[in-house]
């Protein structure tokens, strides 16, 4: 009997010291304070901007081309007013299209930079757990609300946030997840 209960006051103290450390993050505050995710915004506004300026500038020669048609519409005979509307509409079919592509693109290239951008971010909250000593750190965000309460004293946003943005570097897209911040 007492040699049970030994084994058993030995198992209860060796649960007790091992405890298991968790925290969790907000997700969106991240992608919204971090450094990369605004740069990336950056870039992509600069792209999209630069876009429409040159579609803009495509756009430009149609509208004057549609004002002199319709100010000397009345001079055309039918048949030579029906060809220049149809060439007008090709045209116009031929902008649309590129401006369709134009955005599918700025579109396509957002989602890559976004996609990254979160691979980093799991990455670095990995190595900051593994760094730190954490088994556990849940992501959560006003969208998911997988963590429907958790104690503020396990919220570590504003530290990853930190790390993350001290472990920056601007000159490139990706980030190096080989320092993390260890006041944990």
């Amino acid at each position: 009997m007492k040699k049970l209960l030994l084994v058993f006051s030995i198992l209860i103290l060796l649960v007790s010291c091992t405890q298991t450390k968790i925290a969790y993050v907000d997700i969106a505050e991240v992608l919204q304070e971090y450094k990369g995710s605004k740069q990336a915004e950056e870039e992509m506004r600069i792209q999209s901007d630069k876009m429409a300026q040159e579609l803009e500038q495509l756009a430009q020669p149609f509208q004057l081309k549609v004002q002199e048609y319709q100010q000397n519409s009345k001079n055309l005979s039918e048949t030579d007013r029906a060809a220049k509307e149809q060439e007008l509409m090709q045209e116009q079919q031929v902008i649309q299209r590129r401006q369709q592509l134009a955005q599918q693109q700025v579109q396509e290239e957002g989602q890559k930079k976004m996609e990254k951008i979160n691979e980093d971010i799991d990455s670095f909250v990995a190595e900051y757990a593994k760094s730190n000593g954490f088994n556990f750190i849940f992501g959560t965000s006003d969208q998911t609300k997988s963590i429907l309460y958790g104690d503020e004293a396990l919220d570590i946003t504003d530290k990853i946030i930190e790390a993350l943005n001290n472990d920056f570097n601007p000159g490139s897209e990706t980030e190096s997840t080989n320092s993390s911040d260890s006041n944990e």
